[in-house]
This record gives structure tokens, sequence and C-alpha cells, in this order.
């Protein structure tokens, strides 16, 4: 079984201080894209950070859960997730990423099992795609509270103290075009780019 959670907490400095996931592509909101999807592979799915507004406009079967820590970033977010999670196993991901598949998230799910690991996580050449990931929440909770408390917020030392399945070249591209998969949205650029590439998918 399958957690999934959305994270919203972020302020988007560089997209005015917009709520991205209610960006439109396609004739439809990024958030009800990435519910869709995330409620074909999870029967808890959540939304973590925001305010009440957002907590309003949900779907029934869409929980919201506040961030506990607002303003200390995606860490945070990660904390709330783990902490209300039902099931061991949780997806998480980011509020900007119109491109993610349920066949992509099934398969990231599917690794955990092979190895003893604490999260599967996609890693391009750019960087670690840590929302973007599966983490297990009863070993990875404990140790994102205590960087939490202790102040150190950045989530690529965090795996530093976690086992690790990266998903990399050859393996991760045979799973769908990452730059697709992992693609963000931080600009109007990217929403512009984005839009022309998915606007025709369902």
């Amino acid at each position: 079984m399958l957690s999934a959670a959305i994270l919203i907490g972020g302020r988007a400095t560089r997209y005015g201080g917009h709520d991205k996931g209610a960006l439109v592509i396609g004739g439809r909101t990024i958030r009800d894209r990435q519910v869709e999807v995330l409620s074909l592979v999870s029967d808890d799915v959540s939304i973590v950070g925001g305010d009440t507004p957002v907590a309003n406009d949900l779907p029934a079967h869409v929980r919201w859960v506040p961030d506990e820590h607002p303003g200390l970033g995606p860490l945070a977010g990660i904390e709330a997730a783990l902490r209300a999670a039902r099931h061991d196993l949780v997806a998480i991901v980011a509020c900007d990423m119109p491109g993610l598949t349920s066949a992509f998230l099934t398969q990231l799910v599917a690794l955990t099992g092979q190895t003893d690991v604490d999260v599967v996580v996609p890693k391009t050449e750019q960087r670690y795609h840590p929302l973007c990931a599966v983490y297990r929440a009863p070993t990875c909770l404990p140790v994102v509270a205590e960087r939490l408390a202790e102040g150190q917020l950045a989530v690529k030392a965090l795996f530093a103290r976690l086992r690790l399945r990266e998903v990399t070249g050859a393996e991760l591209a045979a799973m769908g075009d990452p730059q697709r998969l992992l693609a963000n949205i931080n600009t109007p650029a990217d929403h512009e780019m984005l839009t022309s590439h998915l606007a025709h998918d369902t």
C-alpha cells in the first residue's frame, strides 16, 4: 500500500508568489492532473502545506495536511507528509510537476521491494529529485525530524543519512523521458514550454 503527497508549501518566488499547482495546462490545473495520477496509485492522497482556501477546494477523497513548520522549505513538507501518511511507503512530489505519470510512480514504488532502502529517488546529470521520490516513512521520519530540529534543512544532505536506491541513466530513461516526467515550473517561460508539450495529454 502507498500513500502519496503533493507539497505546495513553497513561496514560488520565481513565479511571483503564485500557487503553481493552480496553473492551467491543457484546460486543467496541475493540481488536478497530479491528484488524478496519484489517485491511480494510492488510496491515501494528501496536499501538504498551503493555506485554508486550498484546503477548501480539494476533492472529497484528498486530505489537506498543514505544514507545521512553514517557511523551512521542502524538508518541512517532507516531514509533514511522512508524519501524516497512513502507509509505510510515501510517494512525495512537488506541486509544479505536470508531466508525472502513474506508470512512472508505479515503477519507482516497485524498486522499494528489490533492496533494503529508505528512499527511491531519480537522479539526472543535474541533481537528485527528492520531490519526486518514494520514502519509507518508519525509517525516514526520525532522520528528517532530527535534521529539521537541528536546522539542517538541505534535502540533499539528508540523503547522506539514508539508504538510497538511485534511478539513473538508462534505467531512468526506460521509464520515460526524464525531461518530461521530472520537469517542473519555476518561471512563466517554463509554464509556456510545458503547456506546449503537455497540452494534449489526458
